[in-house]
């Protein structure tokens, strides 16, 4: 290891947050011979690329560089804040983490998974997977109406009206629409295994989220 990549290291920053990428699920076996379904994060470089002052910004926050692409796939205006931070590498997605405190000797150094040891209670943030335009038996479980005997009515809504009064339609009848998709966290999963050398994370159980998806990995709010 070169002198600078051992200066890198020494310097990687400790956040309440990071962001992964949810590789899928497969099953260890504790101690005990115990099977447990384990989801595996694939641990991507984040990068501090901006501090956020409350003098300058009104709020104390970094913000975090991650899931790097080819450089043609980044827009210039990316490229630029990144070298602005002198940050080489060209990441395409960036988020913010609150944080009480901030340090601007930070930016442009790497994030530090070291604090999030085996059985550390966490929060994962996703997206669902989408399952496109659905209808109301699918999307909300629906039982629908006879299958024969001249019956015209199987799958659809049903009444969401009543004549003349109201004469509208309420806001959030369950109607068809889009199904998933839709930003969730789990709380309180607990970590149970980091291997920095290998780069993935082990959390007990299922997250939001498909193959190949970025998530959220935090600190337990309620733990």
């Amino acid at each position: 290891m070169s002198e600078e990549q051992t200066q890198e290291t020494a310097v990687k920053v400790h956040l309440p947050a990071f962001y992964g990428l949810k590789a899928g699920m497969t099953r260890i076996f504790d101690s005990n011979g115990n099977h447990v379904p384990v989801t595996v994060i694939k641990l991507l470089p984040n990068y501090i690329s901006q501090v956020k002052a409350s003098e300058k910004d009104g709020y104390t926050a970094y913000q975090l560089a991650y899931y790097e692409k080819r450089e043609k796939l980044v827009s210039k205006p990316k490229q630029g804040h990144l070298k602005k931070a002198g940050i080489d590498s060209t990441f395409a997605r960036f988020a913010e983490v609150r944080v009480d405190e901030v340090n601007p000797e930070f930016l442009g150094k790497p994030v530090d998974f070291d604090n999030f040891p085996e059985s550390t209670y966490i929060d994962v943030t996703g997206f669902t997977k989408g399952k496109g335009f659905q209808g109301v038996i699918k999307r909300y479980g629906f039982s629908g109406g006879p299958a024969t005997h001249g019956s015209k009515f199987h799958r659809t809504t049903g009444a969401i009206g009543n004549r003349a009064t109201p004469g509208r339609v309420f806001a959030l009848t369950k109607m068809p629409g889009h199904m998933g998709n839709k930003k969730r966290t789990m709380q309180n999963l607990k970590v149970v295994e980091l291997n920095t050398n290998d780069g993935y994370l082990l959390i007990k159980g299922s997250i939001p989220g498909s193959k190949n998806s970025i998530v959220k990995i935090q600190k337990a709010i309620k733990a």
